[in-house]
């Protein structure tokens, strides 16, 4: 399978913080990576890197073949305008820990509204699309409702709804369940799963270890901003070779 993420000597300071400290990592097209770790070791600011939401200090990071916020000339890197990065983002879906959906928008019209402005679909062919894709996540008869009469849980899959609707390469999930109340957690967990059934690109930052040994292709451990370890989820999760990954596990687990 080819490389669809290739994230390259990844430096990321914020002051004199060094919150991600020269990060390699590959992701394979299909493929499911699951980053765990510690707060505090640069899971979600490597995740916001991935498409330019976060400016790399150092590094490089391409998604199926493009290198990310930039343009190279020779040896040197020149940033993109802000439009030609927005273009970039929309073949990268992001799901947020807090939804992020538009309060005035209904259901419909949160999943519409980026196919419609950012790659100027006719509305009748994203609303078609929006109901297929709100039907899959198991939201079909909610496509009139406002963000405000749903659950969380709900919330969350009309998130995901609006991240397909792009139709993108790759999905990012930013702790996509810590929001929610334990009983609403599987319902998103479940969208999440079928999707990696389908074969869907993913990186999934998550908290939820029996989720990432059943789900994931690759398992990532950070810690203080390296990645400590990193395999298949029997290898990482069941025999860490790294003191750290094990002390973490053990107050998870």
């Amino acid at each position: 399978m080819s490389v669809m993420v290739d994230i390259r000597s990844v430096h990321k300071s914020f002051g004199s913080l060094d919150v991600l400290r020269g990060i390699d990592l590959q992701v394979r097209a299909g493929e499911v990576t699951v980053v765990l770790g510690p707060s505090g070791s640069g899971k979600s600011t490597l995740l916001r890197t991935v498409n330019h939401l976060e400016k790399v200090d150092r590094g490089e990071i391409s998604v199926d073949g493009v290198l990310m916020g930039y343009r190279r000339a020779g040896d040197r890197l020149h940033e993109l305008p802000e439009r030609e990065v927005l273009r970039q983002r929309t073949r990268i879906g992001f799901v947020f820990q807090n939804f992020n959906l538009f309060p005035h928008l209904t259901v419909l019209d949160n999943v519409v509204e980026a196919p419609v402005s950012a790659l100027k679909r006719p509305r009748k062919a994203a609303v078609d699309s929006a109901h297929r894709l709100l039907a899959r996540v198991g939201l079909g008869d909610k496509a009139g409702a406002y963000p405000r009469q749903l659950s969380g849980g709900q919330q969350q899959r009309v998130a995901i709804a609006r991240a397909l609707a792009l139709e993108p390469k790759l999905l990012l999930f930013d702790e996509p369940t810590s929001a929610l109340d334990p009983e609403l957690v599987g319902e998103v967990l479940d969208v999440i799963r079928d999707l990696a059934a389908q074969g869907t690109t993913m990186i999934v930052v998550t908290h939820e270890i029996a989720f990432a040994r059943e789900v994931a292709d690759t398992v990532v451990f950070m810690a203080d901003g390296r990645i400590v370890e990193r395999g298949a989820p029997d290898e990482v999760l069941s025999a860490p070779r790294e003191e750290r990954t094990r002390a973490f596990l053990a107050k998870v687990l």
